[in-house]
């Protein structure tokens, strides 16, 4: 690995060229936070598949793209002269000093929870009024769901053992079968909400990562349907001409693949 000598040197390159091409490349010029807002989101997005893909080459490739934009943001902020890359690492190494005390003071913890608990409580110390302000509105809804659920177990706001999250689970299905029934349509997808979301409180509990597992199953499911139209194309016949018997067929030997 690198030397801390090299890999400062590494980060003044980038800083460097992100200058350079600032001042000469037109499309570098144009760029302002809220043209590269979703470019970044979807640059975080493909880390998040090489993560999942256990791809160590693409989580480097992904990693600099992702600091690029960091880099990006910080320059546009010093020609504004309202922050350049100095701030925002210094801005985030004083908040990890004050929200480490059991590092850089004399706090004592047990364990990761109480690491965790004790994050909330400063940052509610720092101003915040809700421990909930710190979940951004535009995550997705099910990242989302589970980041909420991060932050109020760490104020003590949590269910005790893992069958009574399950039979909240059951629960809310109930309830939702119950508006399925009536065919209330407004009704049918508040509970249908709230079965979600006590099922990603249920995960929680599980040590299971309900967006990984779905993104998981998305994967399986994808691959077993390729393999169904390979098999569709191999014998000439559309899929919409088949039947689901027939499909099922090589649906089961995508299974066992």
């Amino acid at each position: 690995m690198n030397s801390r000598e090299n890999q400062l040197q590494a980060f003044d390159r980038l800083l460097t060229i992100m200058d350079e091409l600032r001042e000469q490349c037109p499309w570098d010029k144009k760029q302002t936070m809220q043209t590269l807002r979703h470019l970044t989101i979807e640059e975080t997005y493909e880390l998040g598949d090489a993560i999942l893909d256990s791809d160590l080459v693409e989580v480097k490739k992904e990693l600099g793209d992702l600091l690029l934009h960091i880099v990006f943001y910080a320059k546009i902020g010093s020609e504004t002269n309202d922050f350049d890359i100095a701030n925002v690492c210094n801005e985030i190494c004083d908040k990890l000093i004050h929200r480490h005390p059991h590092i850089y003071s004399d706090t004592v913890v047990k364990d990761e929870e109480e690491v965790k608990q004790n994050w909330e409580k400063l940052k509610l110390k720092e101003g915040r009024k809700s421990v909930l302000e710190g979940v951004p509105k535009s995550l997705p809804a099910l990242v989302k769901a589970g980041r909420i659920q991060d932050k109020v177990k760490a104020v003590g706001f949590d269910w005790d053992e893992p069958h009574q999250v399950w039979d909240k689970v059951k629960e809310e299905l109930e309830e939702l079968q119950v508006e399925v029934k009536a065919g209330d349509q407004d009704k049918m997808e508040a509970e249908f909400g709230d079965v979600l979301f006590s099922m990603i409180n249920y995960a929680r509990f599980l040590n299971i990562n309900p967006e990984d597992a779905l993104e998981r199953t998305n994967k399986k499911f994808i691959k077993r349907f390729q393999y169904l139209e390979s098999k569709a194309g191999e014998l000439g016949k559309p899929l919409m001409d088949m039947t689901l018997a027939e499909m099922d067929v090589f649906w089961n030997e995508a299974k066992k693949q």
